[in-house]
């Protein structure tokens, strides 16, 4: 790397031997990951019984009482994809007859738990909704919901837009997930701790929206809340390149680095000290009529995780006291046992300080359970089995782009997933001895994505870090548990708040 190059990065705040990787992966690629399988309910992923939810919701709540439990929120993403087609309506000529999609907007337009606040935007400009639709301008509707002078829901993050209808209240998803807080998330000292991953320039109104609806919630409920907020960091960002794979300049010289995708949150949660914490996408939320299913199988994997994690812990700790028969036999049990690893062809010829060396590396590690649903055609990343370099096999939730599908015995594998990931997981990121985990130790930095972007008509290319659910966790150890598809409700449109599950 040249002088001048390397001052320029220096000069931005960025580390330049970091920066050189990122140009050499641009240059390289990443590799594909070799799959040996899917994980099916019959080979990774467990099904729980009727007996074993229960005895998991019954055993979790007491163990929770007397640990830190965080639900970690990444809340940062834009809602204006959410508005894609409405965008394109504006742009266009106003004729509603073009796209379905703005009709059916339009038709169910008091169906939407923000119809009231923009009537009330409407009228304070002197009209109203009902006036738009007698006139029969679309167009100002949507304007007011989208426009900096209206709404501004197309600036806004999904996390601060009305979603849900209640008799005496409209919530954001935001309060939404202060309120399913209170059904797996109470910690000791009967505490609800949520951390929201926010961007900057969003981050007073996320605390104005909490501050709103939480004095409430605490008289109605009798529980104490923490909520905290992070922001990506900066020194996550990737060095953005030309499609010859050199940096790229803008104007005034500067190097243009972006923000490196929801793997950059590792960082965040690599913040978080809690016993336990479970994350979930901002938008995947339902009105309490629904709240049930995802209170059971929430306490359910937390309560597996536990357990397991009791094991794991109990092997270790054993292992310290010296090698032996009985410990390594444990230790080897609750790998292939309880997590599921599947042992390298050649470990019963190891040594038993061979076989315990490898247990321990094995088993001291963060470790998650993630639920699954079955796949209905939703994107997201799918479950599979992984050849690592040690001979062992790994569970890991894959995205399409890492998989060569060139392959025929790949795509044989891709094409018989039956699960994908709905970004719902629990994590333990403690040791056996109390120590929080270095995340960051676990990531696998050859797992990363390549996308082609655009800045000021310009083509280039851009990094983003090994996904967070995806290689960020790759060394931890997995648990894949199928949860009901009832739990999964994303909201991608606008027009996916019509759907019934986000209906009052």
């Amino acid at each position: 790397m040249d002088t001048t190059l390397k001052s320029k990065i220096e000069a931005q705040g960025m580390n330049p031997e970091t920066v050189a990787q990122q140009i050499d992966n641009f240059k390289n690629g990443f590799p594909f990951l070799k799959i040996t399988g899917p994980a099916t309910p019959q080979d990774g992923i467990r099904v729980l019984s009727e007996t074993e939810l229960a005895h998991f919701t019954q055993t979790y709540p007491e163990k929770a009482a007397k640990i830190d439990v965080v639900k970690f929120v990444p809340a940062s993403g834009a809602a204006s994809r959410m508005f894609k087609d409405l965008f394109s309506f504006l742009e266009g000529d106003g004729d509603l007859s073009k796209s379905s999609f703005v009709q059916k907007f339009i038709a169910n337009i008091s169906k939407f738990a923000f119809y009231a606040d923009l009537d009330e935007s409407l009228q304070q400009k002197g009209s109203s909704i009902q006036a738009c639709l007698d006139s029969g301008d679309a167009k100002k509707i949507i304007s007011e919901l989208l426009s900096e002078d209206g709404l501004a829901y197309g600036s806004l993050p999904k996390g601060l837009l009305r979603f849900h209808s209640y008799p005496t209240e409209n919530r954001t998803p935001a309060h939404e997930h202060l309120v399913e807080g209170v059904q797996y998330g109470i910690g000791k000292n009967n505490t609800v701790k949520i951390h929201f991953t926010v961007s900057p320039e969003h981050e007073e109104k996320f605390k104005l929206e909490i501050d709103s609806v939480l004095a409430g919630l605490k008289a109605s409920i009798g529980l104490k809340f923490e909520v905290s907020y992070s922001q990506q960091k900066k020194s996550t960002d990737t060095v953005a390149v030309t499609m010859a794979n050199e940096p790229f300049e803008e104007s005034d010289g500067s190097l243009l680095f972006r923000p490196a995708g929801h793997g950059a949150l590792l960082e965040n949660l690599n913040d978080i000290k809690a016993d336990l914490i479970f994350i979930k996408n901002i938008d995947n939320v339902v009105p309490d009529r629904l709240k049930e299913p995802t209170k059971t199988y929430k306490m359910a994997i937390a309560g597996l995780l536990l357990e397991v994690q009791e094991k794991v812990f109990s092997a270790l700790s054993g292992m310290e006291s010296g090698v032996s028969d009985s410990f390594v036999g444990m230790a080897e049990s609750v790998y292939t046992g309880d997590l599921g690893g599947k042992l390298p062809a050649d470990f019963d010829s190891l040594s038993l300080e061979e076989k315990a060396a490898f247990l321990q590396a094995k088993l001291n590690r963060p470790i998650r359970v993630c639920g699954m649903v079955k796949n209905t055609g939703e994107p997201g990343g799918g479950p599979f089995w992984i050849l690592e370099a040690d001979g062992s096999q790994s569970l890991q939730i894959l995205e399409t782009a890492q998989i060569d599908l060139t392959d025929s015995e790949s795509k044989k594998h891709f094409q018989a997933s039956t699960h994908f990931n709905p970004v719902d997981l629990v994590c333990g990121t403690k040791d056996y001895q109390g120590n929080s985990f270095d995340l960051l130790k676990f990531r696998d930095m050859q797992t990363g994505f390549i996308t082609e972007k655009s800045k000021s008509g310009r083509d280039l290319k851009a990094l983003e870090l090994p996904g967070l659910w995806n290689g960020a966790m790759a060394g931890w150890n997995t648990l894949f548990v199928e949860v009901p598809l009832i739990t999964f409700n994303p909201v991608k449109t606008v027009n996916d708040l019509l759907r019934d599950e986000h209906q009052g």
